[in-house]
């Protein structure tokens, strides 16, 4: 019965993906794969964007932190809010740069803005490292779900394997709006899902009510729902959630895929009606916290203590045969929609901006063949990383989110300061990767900072080292981009009202 459904859910959702985004109109182009031919409007782009918000990542690793560390996992609530508030101002000013002049990738933006191609090539290796390291939380994920549908037979990196044929096989039949498609089915077998569990989770713990689990998990685990959580000497105080949660939301819009959303939305109306509303779906967190607060209660024992596999293991000891099911289909479109946008946006990126740097006449067929095929090599590269991989998800994110803030002070510099080079940000790059990564800069976070985010800690650096670079550089010729210095979303474009 579990494997049963999960591969309706899985299938169906495929077939579905795929007839939508065949018979859309758009053009077998670059532009109509990467970036859905930029019409998005407002439902499709809401589920696009949302599934940021439910991924793996929510499900299994906050429900996991939970269930490890308690408190915690209170950062999801936080990231979102602060991300959505960012968003409101910045995505609309990424959409109109890239309806203006064209862009496709984050690393097009970087290369117009500086008129500096080799500058779109360097952010394109560093977008593409940490969206491989993203990639990494969606293929943790399905080597769970795999063991969980065809049972313990197949070894955890066998299933990492097989996980990543999935990734591979659904973002080589899709695009974007087929990735969207799918996105938007998932998010309602989400919402399904949580409301479920939720309410028949405190019959299956002992409690009175599911709020009655909160109680039952803090008489038990004194602390556990104040910093530092379960661990009196972890590091994860409210310094801590502060500073990881103001990197997450710096870093988030930075994301090359996120570039890649913003440019396909129809309008910038699109995009501010969707940061207005979505951060509501960052209630569904208390759930997803709740269920960890239950496994806890419930005393559930994941395999090998693996953390990110608790809710799977709960639902797997307490729940029947079809709901474990419903869970393993949802949790494999959890992973396969947002993972093939990330592959998507890593073959875009190696395309138009590495190999197309070296070879300037690379066709747009050229382009698109070569995107496909390089998918399957960052695809090998986050399976080789990926496998023993014992770390939890939100570890995994923070990894992703500290690499690509490396980013974060060119793109919102370019909106904020003329005056900002190419070379400033170089520069910058440099140095907030050698405070991040560095033994003797890590030693020194760890010793004199250990609750601060040490990626916050390298944006800052980064930036500071932007400013002074950029002011002892000559100044840029032009605003190449045209994406101007007003931050604000009051003006609306032609193009918007279309």
């Amino acid at each position: 019965m579990t494997l049963v459904l999960a591969l309706i859910i899985v299938l169906g959702t495929a077939v579905g993906a795929i007839g939508f985004g065949r018979r859309s109109n758009t053009p077998k182009t670059m532009s109509g794969w990467a970036v859905g031919g930029r019409r998005f409007g407002t439902v499709l782009f809401w589920f696009m964007n949302a599934g940021e918000v439910y991924t793996t990542f929510a499900v299994l690793g906050i429900s996991g932190y939970a269930w490890a560390l308690g408190a915690p996992a209170y950062l999801a609530f936080t990231s979102v809010s602060l991300s959505y508030a960012i968003g409101y101002l910045l995505m609309p000013k990424i959409w109109r740069a890239g309806r203006k002049h064209g862009l496709i990738t984050q690393a097009d933006f970087f290369a117009a803005r500086y008129d500096a191609p080799w500058l779109g090539a360097v952010t394109a290796v560093v977008g593409i490292a940490a969206l491989i390291v993203y990639v990494q939380i969606q293929l943790v994920s399905l080597s769970l779900i795999v063991r969980l549908t065809l049972g313990g037979s197949v070894s955890p990196n066998a299933a990492v394997v097989i996980g990543a044929v999935l990734m591979l096989a659904f973002v080589f039949l899709a695009g974007l709006r087929s990735a969207a498609f799918s996105a938007g089915v998932k998010d309602i077998l989400m919402i399904v899902l949580v409301v479920l569990l939720t309410v028949t989770v405190a019959g299956k713990v002992g409690a009175s009510s599911f709020l009655d689990i909160f109680h039952l998990v803090e008489q038990r685990h004194p602390g556990i729902g104040r910093f530092p959580g379960l661990d009196p000497h972890s590091p994860t105080t409210s310094t801590w959630l502060m500073t990881s949660a103001l990197n997450v939301a710096l870093g988030n819009w930075v994301f090359p895929h996120l570039f890649q959303v913003s440019y396909s939305a129809a309008s910038g109306t699109s995009i501010r009606r969707n940061a207005i509303w979505q951060p509501l779906y960052s209630l569904a967190y208390f759930f997803i916290i709740l269920l960890g607060f239950a496994a806890l209660v419930a005393g559930t024992k994941p395999e090998g203590g693996n953390l990110n596999g608790a809710l799977l293991q709960f639902v797997s000891d307490k729940y029947p045969a079809w709901v474990v099911g419903l869970l393993a289909g949802t949790g494999f479109l959890l992973a396969l929609a947002p993972g093939s946008v990330l592959l998507l946006t890593s073959g875009s990126l190696f395309a138009r901006n590495v190999v197309g740097l070296a070879r300037r006449e690379l066709s747009d067929r050229a382009a698109l063949l070569i995107s496909r095929l390089s998918m399957v090599a960052f695809a090998g590269l986050a399976v080789w990383l990926t496998i023993g991989q014992s770390k939890s998800l939100v570890d995994i994110l923070l990894y992703a989110y500290s690499a690509i803030g490396m980013l974060a002070p060119g793109v919102f510099l370019a909106f904020l300061w003329r005056r900002t080079s190419a070379i400033g940000v170089l520069a910058g790059i440099v140095a907030g990767f050698t405070a991040l990564l560095a033994p003797f800069a890590k030693h020194y976070w760890a010793a004199h900072l250990p609750e601060w985010e040490p990626g916050l800690i390298a944006m800052v650096i980064n930036a500071v080292v932007v400013l002074v670079v950029s002011l002892a550089t000559p100044k840029p010729k032009a605003d190449a981009a045209g994406v101007g210095l007003d931050l604000s979303a009051r003006h609306v474009t032609v193009a918007e009202k279309v």
